[in-house]
């Protein structure tokens, strides 16, 4: 998907200050960043414990990767208000409703096939902290448009608090995950949920690092 040079401007030095708070005024570290490639289409696959991670993920890749997207759906209510949905637009994430989004899905299908974007496979966030099960759309969206899928693991956040100073966090990226297998099955229900317990498993893994 094609952003103008401004935008992606806009999005590397907005997300340098947000490194700036959470590297140099807190202690957040990156380790990883080597797995994700540099072309094509990639699926940072995360767990979902804080809401710092919408921000925190971009600003890990834009320090490897400076002036590309990392784009994300995120819940429509996020953009009611208008300042606030601009601003989230501008840094690439894009609404979705509710229960079956067919316009959403087939924003994402596109962006898959050739663009980073950042998807939290459990759907919700975690309350205790602890890696759920994934959704099986995501297996769906990962079987059709064959994305390099990076599971990210992302720990500390959730006992993070602003502004505070000092607090620790980290975000590993993990070798891609293989589904040469699941890719020569059929395209049915079964498939896909194999593929996002793939996923899954792969982040507990980073988790348990």
């Amino acid at each position: 998907m094609k952003t103008s040079l401004l935008r992606r401007i806009w999005v590397t030095f907005s997300s340098y200050v947000i490194g700036f708070y959470a590297s140099l005024l807190n202690r957040f570290t990156v380790t990883g960043t080597e797995n994700i490639p540099r072309q094509g289409g990639v699926l940072l696959a995360a767990n979902h414990i804080s809401g710092y991670e919408t921000v925190f993920i971009p600003w890990a890749v834009h320090r490897h990767f400076p002036l590309q997207m990392v784009w994300a759906p995120a819940k429509e209510e996020l953009f009611r208000n208008r300042l606030l949905g601009t601003l989230f637009r501008s840094w690439g994430a894009f609404p979705v409703k509710r229960g079956r989004d067919v316009r959403a899905g087939r924003q994402l299908d596109q962006l898959l096939r050739s663009e980073k974007v950042m998807l939290f496979p459990e759907g919700t966030r975690s309350r205790d902290g602890k890696l759920g099960p994934g959704n099986r759309g995501v297996g769906k969206l990962i079987y059709d448009a064959r994305p390099t899928v990076i599971p990210t693991a992302l720990t500390g956040l959730d006992r993070w608090t602003f502004p505070g100073l000092g607090q620790r966090g980290n975000i590993t990226f993990g070798p891609p995950v293989q589904f040469d297998d699941l890719f020569e099955r059929a395209d049915e229900r079964d498939t896909h949920r194999l593929i996002v317990e793939r996923v899954m498993a792969a982040i507990a893994t980073q988790l348990d690092h």
